[in-house]
């Protein structure tokens, strides 16, 4: 039986940079949230045909970032209130056993960077920052996925959580939220980190994304 080439063709290689560079656009607000998306105007940015830019949004909406109605609109998401603590405990499950995974494998140049992440979000969330937080939070937790060691668990983090975090981008979210508790579950976080207590890092994980059970 001859052995199908699984080597990517042309046309996927351009539909992944489609993909890749809208993905982009759309985190870091380039295309704002409820933002039409016109195939022409598309075309004219990416300078490519209306194919890869169709498969490529198709994508996107699959991860959560974009929203498409036949005949009707396709648009970037729009972050609703009424989401946030199940886009949250989403990610919370996901992350918290990420965090477990990770932690006793991170070498003592990966902790410093997580560490000085962990920081650099306290003092954001401190302060106040709802748009640093949203812009930042996520790339804490990013690098745990990186270091998590486990293939299916990253693939599916890489494919879902851009989606989730977005719906977490609110200005308001420090109301929506105990933003108090949640500063101080990152400092826990931070804290188990450090020591390599990847039990109490997975508990504070969950706990920041308000998933019940966290028993202090």
């Amino acid at each position: 039986m001859p052995v199908p080439n699984s080597a990517p063709t042309e046309h996927q290689l351009l539909r992944d940079t489609v993909r890749r560079k809208i993905h982009e656009a759309i985190m870091d607000g380039t295309l704002e949230p409820g933002e039409r998306l016109n195939d022409d105007e598309l075309i004219a940015w990416l300078g490519v045909s209306r194919t890869p830019i169709r498969e490529a949004l198709s994508q996107l909406a699959r991860a959560g970032l974009i929203e498409m109605a036949p005949n009707r609109y396709t648009r970037v998401t729009t972050p609703d209130p009424t989401q946030v603590v199940e886009a949250m405990q989403t990610l919370g499950v996901l992350f918290g056993g990420v965090v477990r995974l990770a932690v006793p494998r991170l070498t003592a140049a990966t902790k410093k960077r997580i560490l000085a992440a962990l920081d650099t979000t306290i003092g954001e969330l401190e302060a106040h920052d709802v748009r640093a937080v949203n812009r930042d939070a996520l790339g804490v937790f990013s690098l745990y996925v990186a270091e998590c060691g486990n293939e299916n668990l990253r693939r599916v983090c890489t494919d879902t959580m851009d989606g989730l975090a977005f719906r977490l981008r609110l200005p308001n979210l420090d109301q929506l939220v105990d933003w108090d508790r949640m500063t101080e579950d990152f400092r826990r976080l931070r804290t188990a980190t450090a020591e390599g207590d990847n039990v109490a890092a997975e508990l504070a994980t969950e706990a920041i994304h308000l998933l019940p059970g966290d028993e202090r």
